[in-house]
C-alpha cells in the first residue's frame, strides 16, 4: 500500500521515494546475489563513457559479469577506447522493461590487448556479426583479429533498484498512490560501496582483474 508523505522529510529535503524504498539492513550476501541475478537476466547494458567537449556519450553493449565487475568486447576502432583514453570512468546502466528492476554501475574502465585471455573465454560466434570478415584471414571477427579488444569495468559504486510487486500490483501502487496522495512504494533500493565491492570481486571475479 502506498505509504503517507511525512513532514519530517520535507522538512529534511529527503526524496520519499528513496527514504520509503531504501534498504539498509540487508546484508552483503544477499545483496549481491539479487544484484548478480538481475544482471544475469538481462546480459545487455548501456555502457557510458565521457567524451571530450562533449559529455556523457552511451552505447548498448552485450556484458559478462565475473563477480561485481563487467567484460566486454568491442572493436579497437570504436570511439568508446578514445573516450577511456581521456576519461577512465565509467557506467553501465540496466532495466527490465518486464519488472521495472534496474541497475546503476559506476567505476573505472580498463581495456586490455588483443593478447588477454579472457577475450576467448566470453568470445562466442555472434559477436562477429558486429565485426565483418574482410576475408584476409586476420580481420574475421573472431577471437585473434586484431581489432577485438577488451573492456573491464570495474564498480566503485553499484545501486540498484529489484521489484517487489506483480505487474498488478505495480499499478495498483500506482493508481492507489495518486488517488490518496501516499508515494508508491513498489520495490527495494539497495547500494553498494568499494569496500563492499572488492570483497565481493574476491570471493566471486573468477575473471576480473583483482
Amino acid at each position: 500500500m502506498p505509504e503517507q508523505l511525512k513532514q519530517s522529510e520535507v522538512d529534511k529535503g529527503q526524496d520519499p521515494t528513496v527514504a520509503k524504498q531504501f534498504d539498509n539492513e540487508t546484508l552483503a550476501g544477499p545483496k549481491f546475489e539479487d544484484f548478480y541475478a538481475i544482471a544475469d537476466k538481462l546480459k545487455i547494458a548501456m555502457l557510458g563513457t565521457l567524451r571530450e567537449g562533449t559529455g556523457p556519450v552511451g552505447r548498448s553493449m552485450a556484458v559478462n559479469r565475473s563477480g561485481p565487475d563487467f567484460l566486454l568486447l568491442a572493436n579497437a576502432n570504436s570511439k568508446k577506447f578514445d573516450d577511456i583514453e581521456k576519461n577512465k570512468i565509467a557506467n553501465l546502466y540496466f532495466q527490465d522493461s518486464s519488472n521495472q528492476d534496474w541497475i546503476s554501475v559506476t567505476g573505472e574502465a580498463v581495456t586490455s590487448s588483443n593478447t588477454d585471455p579472457r577475450i576467448k573465454e566470453i568470445y562466442n560466434k555472434y559477436i562477429s556479426a558486429w565485426f565483418g570478415d574482410l576475408g584476409d584471414g586476420t580481420h574475421d571477427g573472431g577471437p585473434d583479429d586484431p581489432r577485438m579488444k577488451l573492456i573491464e569495468i570495474q564498480p566503485k559504486y553499484i545501486s540498484y533498484w529489484k521489484h517487489e510487486v506483480s505487474k498488478l500490483g505495480f499499478a495498483k501502487e500506482i493508481a492507489g498512490a495518486v488517488l490518496t496522495g501516499g508515494v508508491a512504494v513498489t520495490g527495494t533500493l539497495r547500494q553498494m560501496n568499494a569496500e563492499e565491492i572488492q570483497a565481493a570481486r574476491e570471493r566471486d571475479g573468477k575473471l576480473s582483474t583483482k
